[in-house]
């Protein structure tokens, strides 16, 4: 079992193809800036010599991201000649606030595109256009003649390669081969995707792992320069339009930043990656990074069940739920760098015993595991063997983490049944035959709404209240379940707290495996003084070369209180609200309806500083005694430029409510949020909020599985965290 699940490490993930070639280019974008509800929107016209040609730029930077010197936004530029390309812009905050000078410059990259341009990349260095800004909050700031120069390359065939044929390779990115997220860890597996890495086919290595096959290896060199290191290959493949290998990297690589190549006859141009000591990265049952952990459930000595919803066997394997207290053992890498050879199967070796604090964090309950490290056999891999206490929360979507030295591995989730007889897991609105559904390989489709309202001062902007009005709808497997179950809402018992670490890059899609719905025009109207009346809730299309297809999700917002050009201007009193689906591609016209109540009043307000050890209690009256009351707290570092760009977050969420008339958030959930300052703050909202049912047809028939509508109304503050 132990050497199957090696094979869990080495998931592949589609990725578009396109003829390669390098584009020298200067590029000159003029746009304007203008804030549009809680977003800044910038829009222009862009040029690139060298033959791409003009086009048109969108963009979006949300004001939350205005706490630091530099937002960084996704945008997307739509050629005349046909295709896009998608990528990054890091924006100085003083631009966008209003204390910019007459001249600035700002970082643009070229991760992916579309058409001619598919798989496009302008490789580990920013392009820096400098030019000059005018204008101001109310009329929006012209961004004049943005220019700067750089090479661009179009994603290659995967096709071909080998020494000293095909084309040069090229390296789209570089991440962890279990959350699949950007940065490293010493003696960890890994993972690289691009173009012409390998020759077609699929070659999978044995004891001891060679650092070259058929010409083909990958090489960490410092940037600060010196000798490059060669990483330990696991396997090459380059099949049905996929081309990715995954490696060892040797856990005598130190610390630091490194250009890495792959070298497939020739050399690829470098990507620039970040190596750390330890970074735990769960094993999830669809390699996607997110859902449901691989874990296994010791039955027997002879007998290791599998971790699924319902109890059942297929395929010469036995699944079951896990149970309370029962033992357990999740699969990962990343947890650190071990001595002697990373290419050979691992004897073992027991972090937790060795220095390392090692904890299993299951439903919020903190267990000590009772082995933590590299799994026996193996290379690379670590395996974390702990046992569920008698009283452990039980349900389909538990939430699992794991932290090392504080540091949090991935969010993920098990299946734990309520009892040692259950045959099955229980999660609310779900039912026994849904469950063997997913556990059989189906799916299911959910709705969800949403009204929220914060009370908000944004530095550098002013105070009011952020509005929004969302919707999605998704079709979804078992994997993704936690996802697509309104999140902390349902996973959360109430009086809970759960700590959640993420870590996105510019390459980053999000959504696992979630497939998004088209349900056409979204319209909603509202009670006296909300000026929604028949009100469209603007339908957004992004992410077209998803493997899961393009996510489609609907949103309506404003800050209400600044008077800002193009916002549309509504409110959210308490009342009645319905919105209205005409009915699209996927899903048929429907109506939902929910009503909101008033502000709970937080006594005192919220803290402008929040110390960590001492835990933090917060008082509050008004309120219906069963509405449901958030805690949201947490804070962001952002590390590196351009494609390298790798934001980590650390976000806490309690739930309770509202009759409670208090909570304490310990300290032991504060501890793991890392500190902030008053110039560079986290976040803190204390929310109430109603969930609702509503239904809705399938164009395909029947009805969607599960639908809710939740409102949330409270206000924000940006403590410093000491």
């Amino acid at each position: 079992m132990i050497r199957k699940y090696s094979t869990c490490l080495l998931g592949l993930l589609l990725c578009a193809s396109a003829h390669a070639a390098t584009i020298s280019t200067t590029i000159t974008v003029n746009a304007t800036a203008a804030l549009s509800g809680t977003a800044f929107n910038i829009t222009g016209t862009t040029n690139f010599t060298g033959g791409i040609g003009t086009g048109t730029i969108a963009s979006s930077v949300s004001l939350t991201a205005l706490t630091g010197t530099t937002a960084t936004a996704d945008y997307t530029v739509t050629l005349a000649t046909g295709g896009t390309l998608t990528g990054k812009l890091s924006v100085p905050v003083s631009v966008l606030t209003g204390g910019a000078t007459s001249s600035a410059s700002v970082q643009m990259t070229v991760t992916n595109g579309t058409g001619t341009y598919a798989g496009a990349t302008s490789g580990a260095t920013p392009i820096t256009l400098t030019g000059s800004v005018a204008g101001d909050i109310a009329s929006g700031f012209k961004l004049n003649n943005f220019t700067g120069s750089g090479t661009i390359t179009t994603g290659g065939t995967t096709g071909g390669g080998g020494t000293g044929g095909g084309t040069t390779p090229t390296i789209t990115d570089v991440l962890d081969a279990g959350s699949y997220t950007k940065n490293i860890a010493q003696g960890s597996i890994f993972v690289i995707k691009g173009t012409n890495l390998s020759a077609s086919g699929f070659t999978q290595f044995s004891f001891p792992l060679p650092t070259t096959s058929a010409g083909v290896k990958i090489t960490f060199t410092p940037t600060a320069g010196g000798a490059g290191t060669d990483a330990y290959l696991v396997y090459l493949y380059n099949q049905s339009g996929v081309n990715q290998l995954a490696a060892v990297l040797p856990s005598t690589v130190a610390v630091g930043n490194y250009n890495v190549t792959v070298t497939n006859g020739t050399a690829s141009s470098p990507f620039s990656v970040q190596v750390v000591q330890r970074k735990i990265g769960l094993i999830t049952a669809d390699g996607s990074g997110t859902g449901l952990s691989v874990i296994q459930n010791y039955i027997s000595a002879s007998q290791l069940d599998i971790d699924r919803f319902t109890t059942y066997a297929a395929g010469g394997y036995t699944f079951s739920p896990s149970k309370p207290g029962q033992v357990l053992i999740a699969w990962a890498t990343g947890m650190g760098p071990v001595t002697g050879g990373d290419n050979i199967a691992s004897p073992g070796f027991d972090f937790n015993a060795n220095g390392v604090a090692v904890k299993v964090i299951v439903g919020g309950v903190s267990i000590t595991p009772l082995y933590a490290g590299r799994a026996p056999g193996l290379a690379g891999a670590d395996q974390i063997n702990f046992q569920l206490p008698a009283n452990i929360p039980t349900g389909c979507t538990v939430s699992f983490q794991v932290s090392v030295n504080n540091v949090l591995s991935n969010p993920s989730f098990i299946a734990i049944a309520p009892d040692g007889n259950s045959n099955a897991c229980v999660a609310a609105g779900y039912t026994p035959d849904q469950l063997r559904n997913f556990d059989n390989g189906g799916s299911l489709t959910a709705g969800a709404l949403s009204i929220s309202q914060f009370q908000l001062s944004i530095p550098g902007v002013g105070s009011g209240k952020s509005n929004s009005i969302g919707a999605s709808f998704t079709k979804f497997t078992g994997f993704q379940l936690a996802t697509a179950s309104q999140g902390s809402v349902n996973v959360l018992q109430q009086g809970s707290c759960q700590v959640i670490n993420s870590t996105s890059s510019s390459a980053d899609t999000g959504s696992g495996n979630v497939t998004y719905l088209d349900a056409g025009n979204l319209t909603i109207s509202g009670p006296s003084g909300s000026s929604l009346s028949n009100t469209t809730i603007t339908k957004n299309v992004t992410a077209p070369n998803r493997p899961f297809g393009p996510v489609i999700n609907y949103g309506l917002s404003n800050f209400e209180g600044l008077p800002i050009p193009g916002q549309t201007n509504f409110s959210l009193p308490a009342g009645t609200y319905t919105v209205a689906g005409a009915g699209g591609a996927d899903v048929g016209a429907f109506n939902a309806s929910i009503s909101i109540g008033t502000p709970l009043t937080v006594t005192g307000g919220l803290p402008t500083t929040v110390t960590r050890s001492a835990g933090l209690t917060l008082n509050w009256t008004g309120g219906n005694a069963s509405d449901l009351v958030e805690i949201i707290g947490g804070s962001s570092t952002t590390t590196g430029t351009g494609t390298s760009t790798v934001v980590t977050s650390t976000t806490f969420i309690c739930l309770t409510t509202a009759g409670q008339r208090t909570f304490t958030v310990p300290a032991s959930i504060l501890n793991q949020v890392p500190a902030t300052t008053a110039t560079n703050p986290g976040t803190l909202v204390l929310a109430s909020g109603v969930l609702a049912n509503f239904s809705a047809p399938l164009k395909a028939g029947g009805n969607l599985d599960s639908a809710f509508f939740t409102s949330f109304v409270g206000t924000g503050s940006s403590p410093a965290y000491q």
